[in-house]
């Protein structure tokens, strides 16, 4: 009983993902639905999310990138509308601090 005692002293505390912030990403691991993630390179990501951790390291799956792009002024040209584009990533590792928000998605 003693080993048994200090096994469970020596492991850390189990995080409750249900409730918190990371919860949106736990949900979204066990229901497989999209979330919609922004990103500090001013691009958002649609996907589903695989696996995370704490700091909000993920693997994503069935990824789509989208963002906008300003064209290039020329000489005596009036302002150009900026142009919205996107791409599709079938699977994508992305680093928690280029994670600004993540969203559940509505649908």
């Amino acid at each position: 009983q003693i080993l048994l005692a200090m096994a469970e002293a020596e492991q850390p505390p189990k995080e409750d993902l249900s409730v918190g912030p990371l919860s949106v990403l736990s949900e979204s691991v066990k229901k497989n639905c999209q979330v919609l993630i922004n990103c500090r390179n001013n691009r958002k990501l649609l996907a589903r999310v695989k696996a995370f951790d704490r700091h909000c390291n993920m693997v994503l799956e069935n990824v789509k990138e989208m963002w906008t792009e300003a064209p290039k002024a020329g000489k005596g040209k009036a302002k150009a509308k900026s142009i919205n584009k996107d791409r599709f990533i079938s699977k994508m590792f992305i680093r928690g601090d280029s994670v600004i928000m993540v969203l559940k998605n509505p649908a």
